[in-house]
């Protein structure tokens, strides 16, 4: 692979007018976003770990930022900052489960759609699926990664080049400019590079998943170079998250906001700019900002970010805060929420045992400056901040989030109601810091049961829930393990306890309603799904299992009724099509209506359409016609 060169004349020349997408016409956008990858794991910032060639030669010839931060240590968030350029605090998406963007929000791509850029978007993983809402405004949504199982312990995913091929296909069709938004998920965990990458990286997997990765990157760069698209394409590269990979007693990522998961690698090549490394503070949500800046557009007025135009050619940052939260282990287990910001060379993480770092001077963060710094100053100015950056539409975070939920963030402060509650003080005892062995017991029940000692997980599991009933991830874990052994009343009995012990959430109550369908129990199922729609309207999955609880009870149209609607807000969501493709083999058999043969048919294609390794459609379309066949005879 080699990138477009120009000489150093006209780089001179270049590199001199301001700003600097006055040497590009109309020029095409390529957010590149590699989840989970932590910034020393591309050669650009260090090269201790992993061969990044394609990686280091974009940069060399990049902005490249020394000091990018994410907002949150979590994909759905993350990426909603990216793509709509405000925080969690006005957006209010701050985890994976249970959030969706509403449709009020102004992204990235509906802006370049507005300015007539063709929008195309190619996913990884379910973290990302278009039913959590960032597919608004693209063209096309990609996200056929497969079928994400109702149990699992990791979500389901796409290798990179199964994502890259389908974006070069549609990129080469363009015939306007075009924005493309490429996710890798990778180096995610579970870490299983392919060959020949799990040899080369055999004591560190995870830098294997970064170096395949790059290797897949270097095909989409040399396609961009020999379509000629490379001279007039920006490209946009950055992760989500890093990844802790043990570092402060954290195994991956979700928990702490460390420089290890929060400090990102941040590249940008602009065709006619020289290269330039940035010291200056910069995050995430100045990747929207930048764009309309590079293809002179104003910026609308509601973006939280700025402009690295002008930061890269030596201007100090104006917004001098970078707000930063990790809520999901508050979110899911009611501990102490993560919130700080980072402003200069210091970091502040609001927790019951506060934390402030020079990170210029401690990028491990091994030196806790709180002792002997003004902490309720810091706390202050933390509140200001989230009462700068909260804005008009923070009543539209609560849209897809239950009432316990919501009542938990009335207490930390962020909803207003008539008669405002006081702020829940959280202990120490509640600290993520104390709660870390906890976490992380979790964590190795898991890796026990990936090594096959699935009765210690079990132990290990029940003594977790025992001593924290509040862990909504561990009673989810200990399911998926019963589940995986095809013990369903187990499975149906750890749900059963969450959810006693945690009575509103939705998470452990959906499971549970779930598990019961699969476990015949037709009429609680139904009543308990029921109850999960009534708290989120939105989730495909609580439509599609309800429909089977109706088909097993022998109610034909409430099944379709609810198989139409799960495919309303997921059209893609292969289940529900491959249900249906099963409700009318049903009625073919009891009918013999060749109508109703032929809808069974079509169901089960579109199906496979999705998911062409969906086994119920498969199954499902074979018997179709070996009934029919029978039906003939």
């Amino acid at each position: 692979m080699r990138f477009f060169k120009i000489s150093i004349a006209v780089l001179i020349i270049i590199s001199s007018v301001y700003p600097a997408s006055a040497s590009l016409k109309e020029p095409n956008i390529l957010l590149i976003t590699i989840d989970t990858l932590r910034y020393d794991r591309v050669g650009a910032y260090s090269d201790k770990h992993v061969n990044t060639h394609h990686m280091n030669e974009l940069a060399s010839q990049s902005w490249v930022f020394d000091w990018a931060f994410a907002h949150n240590p979590v994909t759905l968030p993350s990426h909603t900052n990216i793509l709509t350029g405000v925080t969690p605090v006005y957006h209010g998406i701050s985890d994976n489960p249970g959030f969706v963007l509403a449709d009020g929000f102004l992204t990235l791509a509906e802006f370049l759609k507005e300015k007539e850029y063709s929008t195309g978007a190619f996913i990884a993983s379910f973290p990302l699926d278009s039913r959590f809402g960032l597919n608004q405004g693209f063209d096309v949504y990609d996200d056929n990664y497969g079928t994400q199982s109702i149990l699992d312990f990791y979500f389901i995913e796409r290798p990179a080049e199964e994502v890259i091929k389908p974006a070069m296909e549609w990129i080469s069709g363009q015939k306007q400019k075009w924005f493309a938004w490429i996710h890798v998920f990778d180096p995610h965990e579970p870490y299983s590079p392919p060959s020949p990458y799990d040899m080369i990286y055999s004591d560190d997997l995870y830098s294997g998943e970064v170096a395949y990765v790059d290797s897949q990157l270097g095909i989409l760069f040399d396609f961009l170079e020999k379509n000629d698209s490379m001279k007039n394409t920006i490209i946009i590269l950055t992760s989500d998250h890093g990844e802790a990979l043990g570092e402060k007693g954290e195994r991956t990522h979700s928990y702490f906001a460390y420089n290890n998961t929060i400090h990102v690698p941040l590249i940008i090549w602009i065709p006619g700019e020289s290269p330039k490394r940035v010291a200056e503070n910069v995050c995430h949500l100045d990747i929207f900002p930048t764009v309309c800046d590079l293809i002179n557009e104003s910026i609308p007025a509601h973006i939280q970010g700025e402009s690295l135009v002008s930061i890269a050619h030596g201007k100090k940052r104006v917004k001098k805060e970078i707000y930063f939260e990790s809520l999901t282990p508050f979110l899911n287990r009611g501990w102490a929420p993560l919130t700080g910001f980072i402003r200069d060379d210091i970091k502040f993480i609001n927790q019951p045992l506060p934390e402030i770092y020079n990170m210029k001077l401690d990028l491990s963060e091994d030196k806790n400056l709180a002792n002997s710094s003004n902490v309720k100053g810091f706390e202050n100015q933390l509140d200001k901040l989230v009462r700068n950056l909260r804005g008009k539409e923070i009543a539209k975070r609560f849209e897809k989030i239950d009432v316990y939920e919501m009542n938990k963030l009335k207490s930390l402060g962020y909803l207003t109601s008539e008669s405002t509650p006081r702020k829940k003080a959280f202990t120490k005892n509640n600290d993520l810091k104390m709660l870390k062995p906890v976490q992380n017991k979790m964590y190795d029940a898991v890796n026990k049961y990936k090594n096959g000692k699935t009765e210690e997980a079990i132990h290990d599991l029940t003594q977790v829930i025992e001593s924290r009933p509040d862990f909504v991830l561990a009673y989810k874990h200990l399911a998926s393990i019963y589940y995986a052994m095809d013990q369903i009343d187990p499975t149906v009995d750890t749900l059963r306890k969450g959810l006693k012990n945690n009575p509103n959430n939705l998470g452990i109550m959906s499971k549970l309603g779930i598990m019961l369908v699969v476990a015949n129990k037709k009429e609680e199922a139904i009543d308990l799904l029921q109850k999960c729609i009534k708290k989120d309207n939105q989730n495909p999955e609580y439509y599609n299992y309800l429909g089977v609880a109706f088909q097993k009870s022998g109610d034909f149209q409430s099944a379709l009724t609810n198989y139409k609607k799960a495919i309303e807000l997921d059209g893609n969501f292969a289940l529900p099509w491959s249900n249906m493709g099963s409700l009318y083999l049903v009625a073919f058999l009891k009918n013999k209506n060749e109508r109703d043969f032929q809808r069974a048919i079509d169901n089960f294609n579109t199906a496979l359409a999705f998911d062409p390794a969906l086994q119920a459609a498969i199954n499902g379309k074979n018997a179709a016609y070996k009934f029919k066949e029978q039906v003939k005879k």
